[in-house]
């Protein structure tokens, strides 16, 4: 059994959440949004989807997912003092370590979930961690349960090759064939890659303009990635994918 303290990763450990605001209350508000509008419409239609968010940090996916009426719903976390945020907002959170808990929770189908969301980004574990990590997450889900995982988008021209490099944590980077190809190899199906899209602050200004200008690198970058016979298409500085078991 992979154990987490052997894991790569040290500085910025796989199974915790790193990317939220200084201002911890803040990002009920801001990544209440982001994950809104990029997650929300893959969840089932069943709001008692028995479902755990990895890396949860403050809780903020948790948090979101119980405004909208997924109450079944736990977040794990490594750090306690970020779990801990959480609880004072009422949100079911525990302080665990990732591969710990998966391993734990295999067994019966009573532990199995519905939907399992990694908040963290997998450029975190290295390739074979990432495997060990994706087999087990499909181990803990119901026959026809969902996965959603994100990464750092290799494709951008821009932010590509610096986020791999301005992290010591990071590992590698993904494209959207690369990130389904690692999903087939684990045996998930229904593999749907999509953009994380950072502009959905709309009472913003800034985010209109910023939204047109995304969009025109987009296309230039899809026309320059033609010329050399690429099919990329999705070029935001990251991408996520959902499947099922």
């Amino acid at each position: 059994m992979r154990k987490s303290e052997d894991l790569a990763a040290q500085i910025e450990p796989f199974d915790t959440f790193w990317e939220g605001p200084e201002e911890v209350e803040k990002g009920y508000k801001t990544l209440n949004q982001f994950y809104k509008h990029n997650y929300l419409k893959y969840m089932p239609d069943n709001k008692n989807a028995k479902t755990l968010i990895i890396s949860c940090g403050p809780g903020y996916f948790v948090y979101m997912l119980n405004q909208h009426g997924y109450k079944n719903v736990l977040g794990i976390d490594s750090d306690s003092v970020k779990t801990g945020y959480a609880k004072q907002k009422g949100l079911k959170c525990d302080s665990e370590r990732a591969f710990e808990f998966l391993n734990q929770n295999l067994g019966t189908i009573e532990n199995a979930y519905d939907v399992i969301i990694a908040e963290q980004e997998i450029n975190h574990l290295t390739k074979e961690e990432l495997l060990d990590f994706l087999k087990l997450c499909r181990d803990n889900l119901k026959e026809g349960g969902i996965l959603m995982v994100h990464c750092i988008n290799g494709a951008n021209p821009i932010v590509g090759s610096e986020s791999l490099a301005q992290n010591f944590d990071h590992y590698f980077t993904f494209t959207e064939y690369s990130l389904k190809q690692a999903l087939e190899v684990t045996n998930f199906r229904d593999i749907t890659i999509f953009p994380l899209n950072l502009y959905v602050f709309y009472s913003n200004p800034f985010n209109y303009v910023a939204l047109i200008a995304d969009k025109l690198y987009s296309l230039f970058f899809r026309l320059n990635f033609i010329l050399y016979g690429k099919e990329n298409k999705l070029f935001t500085k990251k991408i996520a994918a959902v499947c099922k078991k």
